[in-house]
């Protein structure tokens, strides 16, 4: 997988996502955000928001940032959300998963939905979501991970060839996964049809990082708010 690729397959993706991915992955969206404590004025990061499926489910009282590579997903995320009917969407912006262009402790919390088996570098996508939220922030992934039955298992196996014109890796490994985050998940749930995806919820994280980054988050400037840049201030807003 390389960025190219992703943008390439999502830029296919954009104009029929929802017939393809829609319904069928809903609850995993659903579940994710419902993770998260969600206090009043909390301020949550949403890794490869896409289209903007989830943002509905988030509480009109925190401030949601919403990040993809994609421009095209990203276009029908701002037409539908980006509006005064949903407050909670306080950002929509281009940016790469594996760089996040965010200070230290910017977020209370921050979830990747599907995108983990999408990144070049999933080991990168973490350290950056653990970099960028407050020492204890809940962390939430949902992904499909490879299946232990064998009949599904060769079937991803025999799609991973493709896994750039596909856009994802059908053969993502759970266990290769968890070694990269370098804690177990306080708790997995199968979500979605038949529980083919799994939704990881990690939490009481201190800022010692995770594995994969020599035990340590990689340090950026401050701005001294612990606030993410505005969109204007980033030339990605809207």
């Amino acid at each position: 997988m390389d960025l190219s690729s992703v943008r390439r397959a999502y830029k296919f993706y954009a104009p029929i996502y929802d017939l393809v991915f829609g319904r069928i992955v809903e609850e995993g969206r659903r579940r994710a955000v419902s993770a998260f404590p969600q206090n009043p004025g909390d301020r949550i990061l949403e890794i490869g928001v896409g289209n903007g499926r989830a943002l509905r489910y988030y509480e009109p009282h925190v401030e949601v940032t919403g990040i993809d590579v994609s421009p095209e997903m990203l276009k029908v995320a701002r037409d539908r959300f980006f509006n005064a009917r949903f407050p909670q969407v306080k950002a929509l912006l281009q940016m790469d998963a594996q760089a996040l262009e965010f200070p230290d402790n910017s977020f209370d919390g921050a979830v990747a939905m599907y995108v983990a088996s999408v990144v070049p570098d999933p080991a990168a996508m973490i350290r950056e979501m653990f970099r960028v939220c407050r020492p204890g922030a809940p962390l939430v992934v949902v992904n499909h991970f490879a299946s232990r039955n064998g009949v599904a298992r060769r079937v991803e196996r025999g799609f991973a060839p493709f896994s750039r014109r596909l856009g994802f890796r059908p053969d993502f490994q759970l266990d290769d996964f968890v070694r990269t985050v370098g804690c177990e998940p306080r708790k997995i749930t199968r979500v979605n049809v038949g529980g083919y995806w799994k939704l990881l919820e990690f939490s009481g994280w201190e800022k010692a990082g995770p594995v994969g980054n020599n035990g340590a988050g990689a340090p950026v400037a401050d701005n001294g708010n612990g606030r993410p840049p505005s969109p204007d201030a980033l030339n990605n807003g809207r």
